[in-house]
């Protein structure tokens, strides 16, 4: 009966130098680019402008003006 016999691949010399290199200059990098965030509260205090438009009353105005128009001008708007 034969058994299987697993091959390993051949690791050159530089593989383990090139690792090495690779994650110290990773690293190297990510010290280089993080930085110091502060994160603070504002003197002053947060302004926040609506501008708010109110169509309800000019809506009422309108209906209240076509009731008029119509209780005065029956002969325009028979029922």
């Amino acid at each position: 009966m034969k058994t299987a016999i697993l091959t390993k691949k051949e690791h050159d010399a530089t593989d383990g130098w090139m690792r090495r290199t690779q994650l110290l200059a990773a690293a190297i990098f990510a010290a280089m680019t993080s930085g110091c965030v502060q994160v603070s509260a504002p003197e002053e205090p947060i302004v926040i402008e609506l501008n708010i438009n109110v169509q309800q009353t000019v809506d009422v105005n309108l209906q209240e003006d076509v009731e008029n128009l119509i209780e005065n001008n029956p002969e325009l708007f028979p029922e």
